[in-house]
Order: C-alpha cells, then structure tokens, then sequence
C-alpha cells in the first residue's frame, strides 16, 4: 500500500523542479556541507570506497564528483573472450529475456511499446523487434559510470525528453509505461553482434546525464532530439568496456540488440546483483560454434 501511494504521489510532483533543486545542492562546495553529505551517503549506503580511485570525501569537490567518481584500475576486470558481451553498469537486473511482439517487459502487470522506448522511430524499432533486453538498475550505493557491453560505431544519440518518476522497484511495479515515459539518451551503435543500444534513463533527482561523446546533453523543450554520427568529423567508436556516459545521482540502463544476434547467459535473471564488465551475453553464433565444438 505505501508504495501504491508513494507511486501515486509522483504523478502530481514537479519533477524536473525538484531535480533542479537537489542538484543545487549535489553541486555545493561548501567543505563541510559537501563532506558531511558525502559521508552521509557512504555510511548510509554501504559503499565500498576500497575499490575508488579517490576514498576519501575530502578528495572529491562536491557531493556529484563523488556520486561519478572513478575506480582503481582493475577493479571492473572484463571476461578474458573477447567475444563474450559485457555488463553496462552496477546494478541488479530489474527484468531481462526477449522483445515480444515490440513489448519489453517491465514488471507484474505492465510492459511497454520498443519504439515509444526508443522515442517513436519505427524504422529504428524494427531493428530490434524479436531480439533481447536488460535492465539494470543502478542503486545510490553503486559505481554509476555506464559503459559500453561491446565494441562498437556510435550511429545516433537520440534524447528524449519526459518525466522523471523513480525508478526504484516499488515505482516500477505501478506506474505503466514508466520508462517509456521518463527522460531517456537512447544510444545506438553498429557491433560485430549487429545493432546494439544502449539507454541511459533519468529519474527523479537525477540532476543531469552526460555521454563522452557530447557532454552533458542538454534537453530542447518538449520535443526529441536526434544527433546522427558516423562522419569522419563526429565519428565516435568504443571498446568494449570503455566508458559510455555517467548518471549524476542514480537510475537505470537498457541494452537492446537485434533479432537472432545473442543469448543471455543462463545465470542472468532478474534479481541478480551484477558489477559492470561482467559477462552478460555471447553471440548466436559462438554458441552454436561452441555446441558444434563439444
């Protein structure tokens, strides 16, 4: 009942005004504020600060640096098959398996339309209708660097502007549509494992969401926004592994790939905690190999 309530409630709060306001304050370099505040998230949320780059709150210039802060080289080791497909991000998978009829599950009750995901391109929907999903779901405790699951040639960025309604398990489970309905950077790359995307999905208090490749994105009211990529003056290519974009403050990724390219390893369902770089995912292809093989 509290979460029915709790979900019911966001559909009358002024999401982006409250966004603006938190990063007010997430963007404060008062020392002893910022300090404070970061502990505060550390103690509170368990966050293993052996594995950063930087362990102490005082090295960090606001409590955002903090919430993006990098690792240790080594901490997020990537499989050693260099055709395996990798996790994008901490986090638990919230629901995963196959794109059904264009509808990608989302929990108990609800779904959502693949191309009202992918801000209304039916042609771009089409290249992955029948094919897989994951989401994952990024808690405050967690690294929040996304990057990119395998190697590949940026196609288009596309931001979609919408609401910003929590994405945490309670909210999830009652408002439809939700993250068809959030703001969201769909990201759509070329790989050897045929089209692949990835979606960066804001969330309330997410003050921004940034990418390596253009920066924070900033939103064009009220209406999407495609930026097409591949020319030798915007050309933007990744390794697997390699850093995609970062959430300031907490949410959630979407990998998309086509129709008949990969298989999701046995043990990823829903509910399982994940670190990035992690395998995930290997091709059709090497698997029937592999099957041939033995």
């Amino acid at each position: 009942m509290k979460e029915k309530l709790f979900a019911a409630l966001q559909y009358v709060l002024p999401h982006h005004l409250i966004s603006r306001s938190v990063h007010y304050f997430v963007e404060s370099r008062i020392p002893w504020f910022k300090n404070a505040l970061i502990r505060w998230a550390i103690d509170t949320y368990h966050v293993d600060m052996a594995e950063a780059e930087r362990e102490s709150a005082e090295d960090y210039v606001h409590f955002n640096d903090f919430f993006t802060r990098s690792l240790k080289d080594g901490a997020r080791p990537l499989p050693e098959d260099p055709g395996m497909i990798v996790s994008p991000a901490d986090g638990v998978v919230s629901q995963i398996g196959d794109i059904d009829n264009g509808r990608i599950f989302q929990a108990k009750g609800h779904d959502y339309s693949l191309v009202e995901l992918l801000g209304g391109d039916l042609q771009l929907g089409q290249e992955f209708m029948g094919g897989k999903f994951a989401t994952i779901y990024l808690s405050p405790r967690d690294y929040h660097r996304v990057h990119i699951p395998a190697a590949g040639t940026l196609h288009k960025m596309v931001h979609v502007p919408g609401r910003l309604f929590s994405v945490n398990q309670g909210t999830v489970e009652n408002i439809p549509r939700l993250f068809a309905r959030n703001e969201r950077v769909v990201s759509i790359f070329d790989t050897q494992f045929g089209p692949m995307t990835v979606i960066m999905v804001g969330a309330i208090n997410v003050a921004s969401i940034e990418t390596v490749w253009a920066g924070l994105v900033t939103p064009k009211r009220g209406q999407v926004d495609t930026t097409a990529y591949g020319d030798a003056s915007n050309a933007v290519e990744l390794s697997r592994g390699d850093e995609l974009g970062r959430f300031k403050l907490g949410s959630t990724a979407i990998v998309l790939f086509g129709k008949d390219q990969i298989n999701w390893l046995e043990n990823w369902q829903s509910g399982k905690a994940v670190k990035m770089g992690e395998a995930m995912a290997q091709s059709k292809a090497m698997s029937s190999a592999a099957s041939i093989t033995e």
